[in-house]
């Protein structure tokens, strides 16, 4: 019965919505049972209203259902909220408490750092598509958006909810794709400036890592800020990080300072596991040219001069820019990206990274 109801959800994954992702993703399938046959389960929407938009989704869910072998009949009921659920009645920021011993959140077995010298170099796009390619070879994994004054997970997971905090100290992340998700961007509404001083940004950083229920993880992605910050200090010298990679473009500008993130690494003992070259090359769509826009072989020749690993070289990619607008990273689906971050992750779990 078990395998039955497993395969009633794998195919209700397959039950795209409007707005980007699917009735799994997007963590909209409620009280799924299956007893003699009959498949029953609620599709719970953010919203009463968006609940009425919902009709046809419901049918194809219920469609889908019977095509697992075993399933007679199907039923899907919608649901919403009856009430818009609060945000978390605590404070985000202001100076850090005092702790002993370092910031470990429970269940979390590995915090790994995903940094850059400087802003523009694609690091939040490479940490979420890493992050759902992980998650897509099996690992259970979590994505801590450190990058306070320009939180940009939400948009690219397609989150626009608020956590939940029952207590008004735990915070209850949001998951999509098969990420637990946590952002400062969730907590404020759009386009609300994050305007604080170097400690309330400690502050935050410790509510986001030790006040968060992340649940068992093997792997937590933390998107690092641009730049050598109190955010990068804070994190390394106080967590366990495993270690850091670094993001960097091919070109002169963008390597002057992805070596001066490689330095405060060092300097803060956290090991460099390897770089991503991003932007690599850029492939016409129309006549099937390669242009290197940003130059050739930079971060290649970086890294064999440091001796650490290129772990890949990324194209700069439509489809890439799309998914993260719309909320549905590219590594979700098919195709020459999606396969290239794939075996990005696939080399990360074989070196024992994660």
């Amino acid at each position: 019965m078990q395998e039955t109801k497993e395969s009633v959800l794998r195919e209700l994954a397959r039950v795209s919505l409007p707005d980007g992702g699917d009735l799994v993703s997007r963590d909209l399938i409620r009280a799924l049972t299956v007893e003699e046959g009959v498949a029953r389960f609620v599709i719970e929407a953010p919203t009463a209203e968006i609940a009425r938009l919902m009709e046809p989704v419901r049918k194809a869910a219920e469609a889908v259902a019977l095509d697992v072998p075993g399933v007679l009949r199907a039923s899907a009921v919608l649901s919403a909220p009856t009430q818009e659920r609060k945000p978390p009645a605590l404070k985000m920021g202001g100076h850090a408490t005092p702790q002993e011993g370092p910031m470990r959140p429970a269940g979390v077995k590995t915090i790994l750092a995903v940094g850059s010298g400087k802003g523009g170099v694609g690091k939040s796009t490479v940490s979420s598509n890493l992050a759902v390619a992980l998650a897509r070879a099996g690992k259970s994994v979590g994505l801590l958006d450190a990058d306070i004054y320009g939180p940009s997970q939400p948009r690219m997971f397609g989150l626009t909810q608020r956590p939940a905090s029952p207590d008004g100290k735990t915070i209850v992340p949001l998951k999509a794709h098969g990420v637990t998700v946590m952002s400062i961007g969730s907590m404020l509404e759009e386009g609300k400036a994050v305007v604080w001083r170097g400690p309330m940004l400690m502050g935050a950083l410790q509510q986001m890592l030790m006040q968060v229920d992340w649940g068992q993880l093997d792997v937590l992605i933390v998107d690092l800020p641009p730049g050598t910050g109190d955010i990068q200090m804070s994190l390394c010298q106080k967590s366990e990080v495993a270690g850091a990679i670094v993001v960097s473009t091919p070109q002169d500008v963008s390597l002057i300072d992805a070596r001066k993130a490689l330095d405060a690494f060092r300097t803060l003992k956290t090991p460099v596991l390897g770089l991503i070259e991003n932007m690599a090359v850029f492939t016409c769509p129309h006549c099937g040219k390669d242009s290197q826009i940003f130059g050739h072989g930079g971060v290649v020749a970086e890294a064999e001069a440091l001796g650490v690993p290129l772990l890949a070289q990324l194209p700069i990619d439509l489809d890439t820019r799309l998914g993260g607008d719309g909320g549905v990273p590219v590594a979700t689906g098919s195709g020459a990206m999606a396969e290239a971050y794939a075996r990005l992750a696939d080399r990360m779990i074989a070196g024992g990274l994660v």
